[in-house]
């Protein structure tokens, strides 16, 4: 049954995120990016072949790589020195120690001694090392052109995001979205493995870090808002909770519940609350599994909760002066009986995102067979014949993608009839043209070759970064700006 609504609630929508909120709830971290950047270069090579990656988590890696600043062996002396055995907690450590980082260039944890997460304490130090590596590795122009990417995935998230907060707001019947002086933000993480979420709460700040994903996260983030709603809220009733604590000896038997839930039964509450609202929103076809699920690793009052919310949700009181009702309401007989029949699970469910389909083999178009038809002239050296092939297409009302082949082509050509000032003027104009990857990063090589050959070494390199720094580019072309750039080796021109 779905919630009734009321004016206050319709007018809490237009704003999208809680009332107060700062500008840039949904947005990226440079701390974060320039500490996911730090460790991949370091090392960190995590799921690097799926197909879930964002572009950029390579693009970014061989930018730093062109440029081999110095500190890059002692960040691989660091993290080699703070490795773990599972992959996935290592990325968490480095994630939570960027959440309490203050802003560029400095870095300067926000948090100091026992306050500081404990997997963030373990890497005290690395802020020093990260100053370095911003400034040598040109980190504040990858961050700034890294920022469309960014905001492609942001765009993506901001409409469900904004239905889902609503959603969880008008079910609890909040009229403020949560506590004074709180704050919920959401973090897009490119350069870390794919298809994850990570949760963290420090003091008044809960962060939510969303990693690459064919897949949105949605339903992720709203049961991360729920939690940040529910949890203090479940803190105010500890009184009540006492009287139910008995309950909590039942939750020692999980193999899998954390420790923090075995000895906190109001955050236990609290939790199995969240868990329990969430299967109330989400599809009708997966609210008991949810609840099933949550009871089998040891949130043994959920399927209380979940059976006393459609009773909150007839009447008009918030959740906020509804909760004792509930928790009040909590029989510890029936629940004894209850939680007896759980059968715990000794291993959390793993939700496998199904990697992007394969799209279809398009089909070849009249201009792209005369566009590979120009290749084959150019590839059997018939120069003349390319040249007025390349020349038709150009001249054509074909794309601007179509139009950079064709002088990529006659670029080519007049390099290989000796006429670099045509060659490179072509190359130039292939750039303007909308080119695809593979074309554009090869322009870039062959415009850092005719710069290298004119002896102007500081545009040969920009030329090869260029290269590098472009998403989707070939092995090939790749190889070809490296070994560019290796021919270079020397102190750079400023």
């Amino acid at each position: 049954m779905k919630p009734r609504l009321n004016a206050a609630l319709i007018a809490l929508a237009l704003s999208g995120f809680p009332a107060g909120a700062q500008q840039g709830q949904l947005d990226a971290s440079e701390p974060l990016f320039t500490v996911m950047a730090a460790l991949n270069c370091a090392g960190f090579d995590a799921e690097a072949k799926s197909p879930s990656n964002s572009p950029l988590r390579a693009e970014v890696v061989r930018a730093v790589e062109a440029r081999n600043p110095p500190v890059l062996a002692e960040l691989k002396k660091f993290y080699d020195e703070h490795r773990r055995d599972d992959a996935a907690q290592e990325v968490s450590q480095y994630i939570s120690y960027a959440l309490i980082l203050g802003d560029a260039p400095l870095f300067k944890p926000k948090m100091s001694g026992q306050n500081t997460p404990p997997d963030a304490l373990a890497l005290s130090g690395l802020d020093q090392l990260l100053a370095r590596f911003y400034e040598e590795a040109g980190i504040a122009e990858l961050w700034k052109r890294s920022q469309p990417a960014f905001e492609q995935v942001i765009a993506r998230y901001h409409e469900p995001v904004t239905q889902a907060v609503f959603d969880a707001n008008t079910y609890l019947k909040n009229p403020t979205s949560g506590f004074r002086g709180k704050r919920f933000q959401i973090y897009i993480d490119l350069l870390a493995p794919p298809n994850q979420i990570h949760t963290r709460s420090y003091g008044d700040d809960y962060y939510v870090v969303i990693t690459s994903s064919a897949e949105t996260k949605v339903n992720e983030i709203r049961a991360a808002y729920l939690h940040y709603l529910l949890d203090p809220l479940s803190m105010r009733y500890a009184a009540n909770w006492e009287k139910k604590k008995a309950l909590g000896d039942f939750a020692q038997a999980s193999p899998i519940l954390d420790e923090a839930y075995k000895t906190d039964f109001v955050l236990l509450g609290g939790m199995c609350l969240t868990k329990a609202v969430h299967a109330r929103l989400s599809p009708a076809p997966r609210r008991q599994a949810l609840v099933d699920q949550a009871m089998r690793e040891g949130f043994i009052l959920t399927d209380y909760f979940y059976q006393a919310l459609p009773a909150y949700e007839k009447q008009d009181q918030a959740m906020r002066l509804y909760l004792p009702v509930m928790i009040d309401g909590i029989n510890l007989e029936k629940e004894d009986q209850r939680i007896a029949k759980i059968d715990f699970v000794s291993q959390r469910e793993v939700h496998k995102i199904k990697p992007p389909a394969p799209p279809p083999p398009p089909e070849v178009s009249g201009i792209e067979k005369e566009v590979q038809a120009a290749e084959a002239l150019y590839e059997k050296r018939d120069l003349p014949a390319a040249k007025e092939a390349y020349r038709k297409i150009a001249q054509s009302s074909a794309p601007k993608p179509v139009h950079a082949r064709a002088y990529y082509g006659l670029a080519r050509i007049a390099a290989l009839e000796k006429n670099p000032e045509l060659s490179e003027q072509l190359f130039q104009r292939t750039l303007e043209l909308e080119p695809e990857p593979g074309v554009k990063a090869w322009a870039h090589v062959y415009l850092g070759r005719l710069s290298q050959a004119a002896q102007e070494p500081a545009e040969a390199r920009k030329q090869y970064d260029a290269a590098l720094a472009v998403s989707g580019a070939s092995e090939a072309a790749v190889n070809a700006a490296r070994k560019g750039l290796a021919s270079m080796a020397g102190p750079r021109d400023n």
